[in-house]
């Protein structure tokens, strides 16, 4: 429970532990200093008692024993009489020869018996304080004077009881002005984790505020020196994405273009051969047919996997068709190879080929790798590519973004915290244009590949043709 409160409320809490151990303290000095007071009075009025008595005697004649009428204690008693006060002669064999004592006033209340409890064994409110009485440079007796132990600690109490009040109100008003003290001095901290959910959101451009406590000035130059660093990294490792997808494809073109001028021309011939041999195995050698009819229609085949290689490494040119019929062919072409087995559906946003072209390349290599990961992945039999484009939020994504989602009711495919090189491939290219995106289990069984790419402003983006 303790990890649950906040700063504010923590620090709150030991201002009102330590200020309870200091209130404490000033209701055990106060008691120290009532008792104190007490026995210093007691003290002054056994030295008042003795020398009076000492004074009865030096009028007295004394032989062997006291004389008569000795001790007079009234006139003493007179004078410093109180509620609980006891004022006594003692001889010299210990015995009580007179005593005088106060009644305890009426109407004060008794303490608390814990407070009772406490206070006695602490202080010993009823000890005695006494003063020898001398004649002629001989000891008589003692002057005894001390206060009933209930009376004492029933004073005690009262006084304590006059004071709780105001420390408890103290004690109130300090908390309260510390929890707002320190609330306005903490208010701050929810700029930094602003910041820091920022961050955590992938916004690199979170700066702090500069901040009156030195404390949290440091943490915002730390905070600040940070997200520089992370937006430096982030760009750098965005442009050189960038610059590696870009040679990939230049890689991916030249590698197309030696397949089909090679390799194709190759095949070409294959299937040139194998029809001429036919034509001559037809008049001299008829069993050759069926060998000749093999060959040509495993080069036949070849061409045919060469073709779908060559579209896979060399897509057909945007530029010139569109974004939106290259997709439109790619689904096309897989609902052809895949007989039936499984259905690709596609809706797209008329103005899909307003997009820039960088962009437009991308997005048509981030949908043929998502429906390649479903077909071998997910043991799909639907898949459903939606590509729109948007100028305002819509269901979290930026204003003015093109969002392409891919969905399959097959297996969750590979989970995005695997290294697979399709998922890894595409997260490439989406970090490259600065943008997001999420695979995960749809609500109605399946998986749902979500990106997200912003754009420049609508305004910006050119014209269909």
């Amino acid at each position: 429970m303790w990890s649950r409160y906040d700063l504010k409320y923590r620090l709150t809490l030991r201002i009102a532990v330590v200020a309870t151990l200091c209130f404490a303290s000033i209701c055990g000095y106060v008691l120290f200093d009532i008792d104190r007071s007490v026995h210093a009075r007691n003290a002054r009025i056994a030295e008042i008692t003795a020398r009076t008595l000492q004074l009865q005697q030096s009028k007295m004649h004394w032989v062997n024993s006291p004389p008569s009428g000795f001790p007079d204690l009234d006139a003493v008693a007179a004078a410093a009489m109180a509620p609980g006060l006891c004022i006594a002669y003692r001889g010299i064999d210990g015995n009580v020869v007179q005593r005088i004592c106060g009644g305890a006033a009426a109407e004060i209340d008794a303490p608390p018996r814990a407070f009772a409890t406490l206070y006695q064994p602490l202080f010993d409110p009823g000890r005695e304080a006494t003063r020898p009485v001398t004649y002629r440079d001989s000891r008589t007796g003692d002057a005894v004077v001390w206060i009933d132990a209930g009376v004492m600690t029933t004073e005690a109490w009262r006084e304590l009881r006059r004071l709780l009040p105001v420390l408890g109100t103290a004690l109130v008003l300090l908390c309260a002005l510390s929890h707002a003290a320190l609330a306005r001095a903490l208010r701050p901290t929810r700029l930094i984790r602003a910041g820091l959910q920022r961050i955590a959101a992938g916004d690199l451009s979170a700066r702090l505020p500069p901040f009156d406590l030195a404390e949290l000035s440091a943490i915002r130059d730390a905070f600040n020196q940070l997200a520089e660093g992370l937006e430096t990294a982030l760009a750098q490792r965005s442009e050189l994405t960038r610059r590696l997808i870009a040679l990939e494809d230049d890689e991916r073109r030249h590698l197309a273009r030696e397949l089909h001028d090679e390799f194709g021309q190759s095949l070409a011939a294959v299937r040139a051969l194998a029809a001429s041999i036919r034509q001559t195995a037809a008049q001299d050698c008829p069993s050759l047919l069926a060998e000749c009819d093999g060959i040509a229609r495993t080069a036949t085949g070849m061409m045919d996997c060469l073709r779908g290689t060559l579209v896979r490494l060399r897509p057909p040119d945007i530029d010139e068709l569109g974004l939106a019929a290259s997709l439109e062919g790619l689904v096309a072409g897989w609902n052809r190879r895949q007989h039936g087995l499984i259905q690709f559906e596609i809706s797209l946003t008329p103005d899909v080929d307003r997009l820039p072209g960088i962009v437009a390349t991308n997005i048509y290599r981030i949908a043929q790798e998502a429906l390649t990961n479903a077909i071998k992945h997910a043991d799909a039999t639907r898949v459903r590519l939606q590509l729109r484009l948007h100028d305002g939020p819509d269901q979290g994504a930026p204003a003015n973004a093109v969002v392409l989602t891919v969905d399959d009711d097959g297996a969750a495919g590979e989970a995005p915290g695997k290294s697979g090189m399709g998922l890894l491939g595409m997260r490439e290219r989406v970090a490259a244009m600065e943008g997001r995106m999420s695979f995960a289990a749809a609500a109605g069984g399946g998986a749902r590949l979500r990106v997200e790419i912003p754009l420049p402003p609508a305004s910006d983006l050119p014209c269909a043709a």
